[in-house]
């Protein structure tokens, strides 16, 4: 059983012992019901002291049943928890580093409470679009109040057990031995009766009636696409105004409605794609990892800058070299800008902002890089110039340094074969701004080494990233996707769509923007250069000329105060443009084609299924590892809505036959050939299978 039995004295402990966080697996839960059994049964015993061994006291369910019987299988949660409350004997719980989810539950369970400094209490599972599930929704208000209560579980953000210290969820902070400290309270109490049971504690609110009018105001604002949130005031007014019994029922209830909703498998779906991100099938956990002390940036622009600040934030030295001293002053006088504005908005503290601003260093010199552990190339999206900076790295760089390109697009294998040792070569491709998107795509060359790629992946954890494997292809995973994404969007405005409806469509869908808005927001001038590079490689390609035209005019974007649509000096504001419309009308006509009133539905399934079938080829070509990789990448690197789980998961919930019954209706009409089925997609749907 993962939870340990032994009488120290008169009183009886249990130790959950599931490492890493003591999940509350089916083993862990019988450990602890037949602990509390034996204790009962033992008169020796005067009192319990529940706690957790290693690096927490609980962090509630354990992921690894999750979705297997053994979830529900007795005793459940629960069933413990009611068997600790009736217990006859005194039950304490010393909670230490972390207690969450159905780990506060089970605390909350107890008689008592003792807690060391530091410790983490949340009840997370709104994260996952549901609720607590054991009791905590009823029990927690009862101890901390109604209004922190509803913070704690509407947000699932943890809390310091020092800020909860004077509420009656402990009843003693205990510095130094936690286990000595609570054995000592426990012959303490053991003999007070009656027992305290959270159950019986009395809440009072004021105005109560307007409290949850304004938190549902206030909830359902930010909640926007999902229900959990609104169920947890739901729940919590509960709490208030019913007997504990009935409460329970109304928690219960709304739990079990939770686990059906589409929103919290998509957000279960992605609490699991996020871990399996991780693991890479030919290159075992234990493969060994280069030291990463110093790190380098060649380039010091807006991707060369963000990412020196991810090394700097994560306390790594890193050098950043540019090609004169003006264009190095830039790049770090805009880090300079960016540390200030988090200093001034107090997300960073003087002591951290000169510490970090003292871990970046500029020079002009490849010499001042060569005792770096990685070098992170992040110059212009041009192979010629991608050539010089590796031949360089390659003739300076120690042996066994990591040498990454930033590169969004290009070819890693060649890249890696302007040096004598493609083993150590690896692309980056980091999201703008780098020091705020989550988002990288760790490219994996045909001759990248297992522990570089080991090393790159653990790396992007310690600077807090998420990082996905790609295989080498022109624009790798999530712009070789994006690329179908805009031919579609180009397709429908020549087809009878102005920018503004195909950016209200895909908003109203959850993107965060629509591919116009987020093509002035990038940059117009990028995709064009893209473009072009395509027209010399590929004659017979097949875009839309509006956005070329729309160029052609110095529409650029926003940096330009005009793309496709036109922008106000300080106003980010889309305006819609006259001319840029006219422009769109005109060249239908002069292609020859009839515009029609095109539909919302249209337009969102040409552009998420483009999606989507590209995403097939990919998996098939193996570029990708996992279709749930391809989800996170879009959810964290694209803004695909997370309520809809990423263009994977949100195909297999339209259903794959569905999807392909669509490509084949949109096949019929302009550019009918990008509508053939990727095979790996109809052979899925034909099987009744699903991508993840």
């Amino acid at each position: 059983m993962s939870a340990d039995y032994e009488v120290k004295g008169v009183v009886a402990v249990i130790t959950m012992n599931n490492p890493p966080v003591n999940g509350l697996g089916h083993a862990t839960r019988s450990g602890i019901f037949a602990g509390v059994q034996k204790a009962l049964a033992d008169e020796a015993v005067t009192a319990i002291v529940l706690t957790g061994a290693g690096r927490a006291f609980s962090g509630g369910a354990d992921i690894k049943e999750f979705n297997t019987p053994k979830t529900f299988a007795e005793p459940h949660l629960l069933q413990v928890i009611e068997a600790i409350e009736k217990a006859a004997k005194p039950v304490v719980a010393a909670v230490h580093s972390v207690a969450m989810g159905g780990g506060l539950e089970l605390a909350l369970g107890c008689h008592y409470r003792v807690a060391a400094p530091g410790a983490q209490i949340a009840l997370p599972e709104v994260k996952l679009g549901l609720l607590p599930g054991a009791g905590g929704t009823q029990r927690l208000p009862r101890v901390v109040g109604v209004e922190t209560a509803l913070t704690m579980i509407v947000t699932g953000n943890p809390v310091p057990a020092e800020k909860l210290a004077e509420t009656k969820l402990f009843d003693r902070m205990i510095a130094g031995d936690l286990l000595a400290g609570a054995l000592a309270f426990a012959a303490e109490i053991a003999a007070r009766r009656p027992l305290p049971k959270v159950r019986d504690v009395k809440i009072e609110l004021a105005d109560r009636e307007a409290f949850f009018k304004a938190a549902r105001a206030t909830v359902g604002a930010a909640a926007k696409h999902f229900p959990a949130p609104l169920k947890c005031v739901d729940c919590v007014e509960a709490a208030v105004t019913l007997p504990f019994e009935e409460g329970m029922k109304v928690e219960r209830d709304a739990f079990l409605m939770l686990v059906q909703t589409t929103e919290s498998k998509a957000l279960r779906h992605y609490f699991f794609s996020e871990r399996a991100a991780a693991k890479i099938p030919d290159v075992p956990e234990d493969t060994p990892k280069r030291p990463i002390a110093t790190a380098a940036v060649v380039g010091a622009g807006t991707m060369g800058g963000g990412i020196a600040m991810n090394f700097a934030n994560a306390g790594i030295p890193v050098t950043v070299l540019e090609v004169n001293q003006e264009a190095l002053d830039r790049g770090l006088a805009t880090v300079r800008k960016n540390y200030e504005n988090s200093l001034k908005k107090g997300r960073l503290t003087q002591e951290k902002f000169d510490q970090r601003m003292g871990l970046i260093l500029g020079t002009l010199s490849y010499e001042r890089l060569k005792d770096a552990d990685i070098v992170i190339e992040a110059v212009f999206e041009e192979m010629g110039v991608k050539e010089k900076v590796f031949k360089k790295l390659d003739e300076v760089m120690k042996p066994g340094a990591i040498l990454a390109s930033n590169t969004s697009t290009l070819d890693v294998n060649r890249i890696a074969g302007f040096t004598r040792r493609p083993e150590d070569v690896i692309g980056t491709h980091f999201f703008s701004p780098a020091n705020v998107m989550r988002l990288v795509e760790v490219v994996r060359g045909e001759k990248t080494a297992k522990d570089v790629l080991a090393t790159v992946m653990a790396l992007a954890k310690k600077i807090r990233k998420i990082a996905v494997v790609s295989g080498v292809c022109d624009g790798f995973i999530g712009n070789r996707m994006i690329e179908q994404y805009a031919r579609q969007a180009g397709f429908l405005l020549e087809e009878g769509c102005l920018p503004e409806q195909v950016d209200r469509v895909m908003e109203e869908f959850g993107f965060a923007m629509g591919p116009f808005r987020m093509g002035d927001l990038a940059g117009n001038d990028v995709g064009w250069y893209i473009r072009k590079r395509r027209y010399a490689e590929q004659p017979d390609v097949i875009y839309s000329k509006t956005a070329d035209l729309l160029c052609e005019m110095g529409r650029f974007g926003q940096k330009t105060g005009a793309g496709w649509y036109d922008y106000k000096p300080g106003d980010r504001t889309a305006y819609p443009s006259e001319a840029v419309n006219t422009m769109i009308v005109n060249h239908s006509r002069e292609i020859g084609v009839e515009r029609r009133a095109v539909g919302d539905q249209e337009i969102l399934e040409r552009l998420v299924y483009a999606l989507v079938n590209e995403a097939a080829y990919i998996l098939e070509e193996k570029i990708a590892q996992r279709a749930s990789d391809i989800d996170i990448i879009y959810i964290t690197g694209y803004g695909f809505p997370l309520h809809r789980g990423g263009p994977m998961f949100y195909a297999d919930t339209v259903g794959l036959a569905q999807v392909v019954a669509a490509m084949e209706r949109y096949a019929k009409g302009r550019h009918g050939r990008f509508w053939k089925p990727a095979p790996l997609l109809a052979r899925l749907a034909g099987e009744g299978k699903t991508f993840t």
